[in-house]
């Protein structure tokens, strides 16, 4: 929902939650503090039948926020007590750099395919008076249809998450702060556990997140040798505020950049790794070119 101003905000989301409410479903607002302010007083006779979620303390990662989403979906419908769920949901945009932004982007492209079989109706506000004009411009490719009072439309601008190759990128150069480790690996990940611990903790990560890089980078190593004929390759450096691990292996198969962020059926013995992996780390980025994968993950230092 693309609006500049106050009133086409409310125009918008006002009917879009009373007709939820009216329907039986559950309506968090996920948005900034202004919004939910006006969303308050606009809403004021059922305001307490909605769940207001300021948007900084929701939009944090791309995939943690998706797996949020997921299971808020879940805890709502499972019981029966409703049948479908409407969203409000405004990304945060600002104090994002170029590589935040990208991956942010794709997430709300990629959350077209990872919501596709269940019941909610999402709608994503994009204020045209604070934010940039490239984020407006791709949230008409991310999002099928505009929002206008309440009502869907179809866009003539939408780029399908898979079928139009749009998403789809490069890895682009990373600028690295000292030398590069790199380690070759096989089918005993031990040395890849003990490699990433030592090499991250001595880059300046925190110790309450080396566990978990570890964690993420042993299940990416796995889907590598698993997949990528039993050998691969790792790149470990730190970047700015953040260390950058490449999990590199050459395969058949290629892998789509929106790798984990589609929702594995429990009932499937494998492919839950990667919906793992995306929930642990600040960012991740998957290529293939030429049939060798990489895998690329981001993790602050704090």
């Amino acid at each position: 929902m693309v609006h500049g101003s106050d009133e086409k905000f409310l125009a918008a989301t006002v009917p879009f939650c009373r007709g939820g409410l009216t329907r039986g479903d559950a309506v968090p607002a996920v948005t900034t503090g202004t919004n939910i302010g006006l969303l308050r007083r606009a809403l004021a006779d059922v305001s307490g039948q909605i769940e207001y979620v300021d948007a900084q303390d929701w939009y944090h990662h791309p995939g943690a926020t998706l797996g949020a989403y997921h299971r808020y979906v879940g805890r709502c419908t499972a019981t029966g007590a409703h049948q479908r769920v409407r969203v409000i949901g405004e990304p945060v945009w600002h104090g994002r750099d170029a590589l935040e932004t990208t991956e942010w982007t794709r997430y709300e492209s990629a959350i077209n395919i990872a919501f596709a079989d269940c019941p909610a109706w999402i709608v994503c506000p994009y204020d045209t008076r604070v934010l940039p004009p490239a984020v407006v411009a791709d949230a008409r490719r991310t999002h099928p249809g505009p929002a206008t009072a309440g009502a869907a439309l179809a866009s003539d601008h939408y780029a399908h998450p898979v079928a139009d190759g749009v998403w789809s990128r490069p890895l682009e150069p990373v600028r690295t702060e000292g030398e590069e480790a790199v380690l070759s690996f096989g089918a005993d990940l031990t040395d890849v556990r003990t490699f990433v611990a030592d090499t991250a903790t001595a880059l300046g990560l925190a110790p309450h997140r080396t566990p978990t890089l570890v964690f993420a980078v042993n299940e990416v190593a796995t889907n590598a040798v698993q997949h990528g004929g039993g050998a691969g390759r790792l790149v470990l450096r730190r970047c700015g505020p953040r260390i950058v691990v490449d999990v590199v292996n050459t395969g058949e198969a290629e892998a789509a950049w929106y790798l984990g962020h589609l929702p594995p059926d429990p009932r499937q013995p494998r492919g839950h790794g990667m919906w793992a992996v995306r929930h642990l780390c600040d960012l991740l980025e998957v290529h293939t070119d030429q049939e060798v994968t990489t895998v690329r993950l981001h993790m602050g230092l704090d």
